[in-house]
C-alpha cells in the first residue's frame, strides 16, 4: 500500500490553487443543492451531503453559503440539475474526464465540445477514456499528522486500500462505496482530513514535457471556467523539472 504518484498530488495542489473562490464556492455549493436534493437536508442522515459539506468546508466555504445551499434543495422552486459525464482526449494523447452539473444538457455538451476542439483536444463517446481511470475515495492529510508508517497503519485499520505519502502530506485511497466509513473511521486517528471526495483515479498515465503541460492545462482551465463543469480529471504525469519549468 506504499507509493507515490506525483499526478495526484499535482492536481490536488492545482485544484486549490487555480480555481477562483467565487467560482469554486458556486461548484461546491451546486454539490451541495444536488446532494440535499437527492437525499436527506441532515448531512448527518446523507453521506453524500455529509461529504459535499465537508468538501465545502475544507476549501473554506463560510458555514452560511452552505446552509443557504441546503435551504435551496428544499425551496421546490429551484433549477433541477443533471449530472452528467463527458470524456475525451486532450493535446498529447492525454485522457480527460469532466464532469458536469446542468439544467440544460443541449448547452453543456456543446459548450464542452467547443472548448475541446479550441484547445487541441476531442470530445469522445462515453467510455472513450473511462477505462483507464477507476472510481475511487481519496482523503488528503497534512504531512505533519504522522509519518508514512503512521498513516499506513491507520489506513489499514480503515479498510483503506491503498496510501501515497510524500513531503506535501498523505492521499488515503478507498473503493468508492466505501469512503463514508474509512473518512469516519480516520478521523478518530487522524483527526480532520483536508479533504474527502471521490476521484476518477488514473490506471495509467502518460509523461508530458513542459509544453505539452501548458497545452494540456490551457484546455483544463477553459473546461474549468464553464460554469456547468464541476470538476475535470486527466492522466498526465509530469516531472520535478517540467513543474518548475511552469
Amino acid at each position: 500500500m506504499a507509493g507515490h504518484s506525483k499526478w495526484a498530488n499535482i492536481q490536488h495542489r492545482k485544484g486549490r490553487q487555480d480555481a477562483a473562490r467565487s467560482k469554486l464556492f458556486s461548484k461546491l455549493s451546486k454539490e451541495i443543492t444536488v446532494a440535499a436534493k437527492m437525499g436527506d437536508p441532515d448531512p448527518e442522515k446523507n453521506p453524500r451531503l455529509r461529504l459535499a459539506v465537508k468538501e465545502a468546508k475544507s476549501n473554506s466555504v463560510p458555514k452560511d453559503v452552505i446552509e443557504r445551499a441546503i435551504k435551496k434543495s428544499t425551496a421546490g422552486d429551484g433549477e433541477e440539475y443533471e449530472e452528467i459525464r463527458y470524456e475525451g482526449y486532450g493535446p498529447n494523447g492525454i485522457a480527460v474526464i469532466v464532469e458536469a452539473m446542468t439544467d440544460n444538457r443541449n448547452r453543456t455538451a456543446s459548450n464542452v465540445r467547443s472548448t475541446f476542439s479550441k484547445n487541441g483536444g476531442n470530445l469522445g463517446e462515453t467510455g472513450s477514456v473511462g477505462f483507464m481511470f477507476e472510481r475511487k475515495g481519496e482523503i488528503a492529510y497534512e504531512a505533519g499528522v504522522g509519518d508514512a508508517d503512521d498513516v499506513l497503519m491507520a489506513a489499514i485499520e480503515a479498510g483503506a486500500e491503498d496510501v501515497e505519502s510524500s513531503e506535501d502530506g498523505h492521499l488515503i485511497y478507498c473503493a468508492d462505496t466505501d469512503l463514508h466509513e474509512v473518512s469516519n473511521a480516520l478521523e478518530t486517528d487522524l483527526g480532520e482530513s483536508q479533504s474527502t471526495k471521490l476521484i476518477w483515479k488514473p490506471t495509467t498515465t502518460t509523461e508530458l514535457d513542459v509544453d505539452g503541460l501548458r497545452s494540456l492545462m490551457k484546455l483544463v482551465d477553459a473546461l474549468e471556467d464553464d460554469d456547468d463543469v464541476q470538476r475535470v480529471t486527466t492522466n498526465f504525469e509530469a516531472n520535478d523539472e517540467v513543474m518548475a519549468a511552469l
